[in-house]
C-alpha cells in the first residue's frame, strides 16, 4: 500500500538504491550496490553544470563475502560524482577487506571509512549493504543450527520486533523461550 497523498508538492530530489546478491561458482558470494542521486532542477557543482535528471551520484560497491560474512573483497566504482576528486576515494574501501559482517558493522564502517578518510556515500551504501548480504545468504545460515547465547538461547530472540521473545513466531520456533501469555494477542 503507498504512502497517502500529500498536499501540493514538488520533488527536488531522488535517491536511488538497489542491491542484487549472487553467489559465485567458487563458493563466495557478491552483494552489489549502487546509489544514484538526481534533482528535478539543473545544479552548478564543481563549476559544472547538471541538467536536470542527471545523476549526481552514480556510485557502486561490490562486496566479495564468504559464507561467514567475512569480506575477501571490495570493488567500488564512480561513475558520476558532484566533484572531481569524488573518484579517488574508491581505493580507500579496500580497508574493510578482512572484516566479517556481524553486528557492530556500522560502526567498523564508520571508524575506517568515516570523515576524510573515505566517501560518505560509498561508506553510507556499505551499511545497508550488511543485510542485503545476509538476505542473500539466508538459505546458508537457515541451514546451520541456530546460534545459542551462554544460556542456550537463540541469539534471534529479541533481535528484532517480529523475534520478540513473546511472538507468534518465537512460540512456534522456539516453544521453551516463549514469554507471551496463551495467545499473541493477550
Amino acid at each position: 500500500m503507498p504512502l497517502p497523498d500529500s498536499p501540493h508538492r514538488t520533488e527536488l530530489h531522488l535517491r536511488r538504491i538497489e542491491m542484487r546478491g549472487f553467489r559465485r561458482d567458487d563458493g563466495l558470494y557478491e552483494i552489489d550496490g549502487r546509489v544514484v542521486d538526481t534533482k528535478n532542477t539543473a545544479v552548478k557543482l564543481d563549476g559544472r553544470e547538471r541538467a536536470a535528471g542527471d545523476a549526481i551520484h552514480d556510485m557502486w560497491v561490490r562486496l566479495v563475502v564468504d559464507e561467514h560474512l567475512v569480506v575477501r573483497d571490495v570493488v567500488a566504482v564512480t561513475d558520476a560524482s558532484p566533484y572531481a576528486a569524488c573518484p579517488e576515494a574508491v581505493t580507500a574501501m579496500r580497508v574493510i577487506v578482512g572484516e566479517r559482517i556481524r553486528a557492530g558493522w556500522s560502526m567498523i564502517v564508520k571508524e575506517k571509512l568515516g570523515g576524510a578518510a573515505g566517501c560518505t556515500h560509498l561508506m553510507e551504501l556499505l551499511i545497508p549493504m550488511a543485510t542485503a548480504a545476509y538476505q542473500s545468504l539466508s538459505g546458508v545460515r537457515l541451514a546451520r543450527p541456530d546460534m545459542l547465547d551462554r544460556d542456550g538461547r537463540p541469539v534471534k530472540i529479541d533481535s528484532c520486533y517480529a523475534y520478540a521473545s513473546q511472538r507468534e513466531i518465537v512460540k512456534l520456533r522456539w516453544p521453551q523461550h516463549y514469554t507471551g501469555g496463551a495467545r499473541e494477542s493477550d
